[in-house]
């Protein structure tokens, strides 16, 4: 544990001109008197640490000093390039592990270069998850992630609607999707089909010391892209006929599926005296249909069917009524 922390705080002072006591001390998770010991350690072992006294002083290298134990590890090489989604990596138990690979690439840049880690993450930031939603982390997601990394299979117990299954399977990858967690998975048995599990759902997972092949002509994102496109369009099971307005138009992709919105208004007809379309739009169900063109407000008249058409000058009535009162 000490070497590494001593490991570290080399490269810490070899990636900036000098570090205060507290700075070190925060970055170390340790205390100040602990930093001063390790800083009189490496100068004893031959690392020129200099300490400056004074309220503006602090620790740095001299002499032009520069360590080459800048090597990554596989497990930190892989984590850099997913240091763009901070919030995955420390779900996933690999916040350790980026950490340390950005600081050994830190160290072995141009002193000019140095500061390009800080000028990117205040330049650029991704934030998966929705709006209104508090992510919550599967407990299992840390080991799943470590079978995904080590292709090694996994028994997993799972929800599927009020039972509980259990599959062995050969683990591909993991997909954040709007602050959900997803497995792409194959079923172990007879090199069965690829399938997508909601991690959220496991109830139990085993990951044993068996590795398995990766089919390396699995493409992680266009497997994804596909069935996510297949999902969407799979529970589209009704159609909703409607007159839409210039401004509803506009707002349907944000209410609907935004490529089975594109694809009703192209098969829609021409607009009419007043600028509305007629179309037809596939919808889950006429309860979801409800909610979604409710958001569009006066900017839509449903058609048919019937019933939900009626639901539709129900709400109106009783918004009249309301607000006449």
């Amino acid at each position: 544990m000490r070497a590494a922390r001593l490991i570290k705080m080399v490269l810490l002072l070899q990636s900036r001109p000098s570090m205060t006591a507290a700075e070190l001390a925060r970055e170390l998770e340790v205390s100040e008197r602990t930093v001063t010991r390790d800083a009189q350690a490496l100068s004893e072992a031959g690392v020129p640490v200099y300490a400056d006294r004074g309220r503006a002083g602090g620790y740095r290298l001299i002499g032009g000093y520069r360590t080459r134990l800048t090597g990554l590890a596989r497990s930190e090489a892989e984590a850099l390039f997913l240091s763009g989604v901070p919030g995955a990596l420390r779900e996933m138990g690999l916040e350790d592990a980026a950490s340390a690979a950005r600081l050994k690439v830190s160290a072995a840049l141009m002193p000019s270069l140095r500061d390009a880690s800080r000028t990117a993450a205040q330049r650029f930031h991704l934030d998966a998850p929705n709006w209104f939603r508090e992510p919550k982390t599967p407990e299992l997601l840390p080991a799943v992630a470590d079978a995904v990394w080590d292709d090694r299979r996994i028994v997993a117990r799972y929800r599927r609607g009020e039972a509980e299954v259990e599959r062995e399977l050969e683990p591909y990858g993991l997909v954040l999707k709007a602050g959900v967690w997803y497995l792409c998975a194959r079923v172990a048995a007879g090199r069965g089909s690829y399938r997508v599990y909601r991690i959220d759902r496991f109830t139990a997972v085993d990951a044993g010391a068996e590795r398995f092949e990766r089919d390396e002509e699995f493409d992680l994102p266009g497997f994804w892209d596909e069935r996510a496109e297949q999902f969407a369009r799979s529970i589209l099971r009704a159609e909703v006929v409607v007159r839409v307005s210039p401004s509803g138009v506009r707002g349907l992709p944000y209410a609907f599926d935004p490529q089975s919105a594109r694809e009703a208004l192209e098969a829609a007809g021409a607009p009419d005296g007043d600028g509305w379309v007629t179309l037809t739009l596939p919808v889950e169900s006429e309860e979801v249909a409800h909610s979604q063109l409710a958001s569009l407000g006066p900017e839509v008249e449903v058609l048919a069917p019937e019933a939900l058409r009626e639901r539709f000058a129900g709400d109106a009535i009783r918004l009249a009524t309301l607000y006449r009162s």
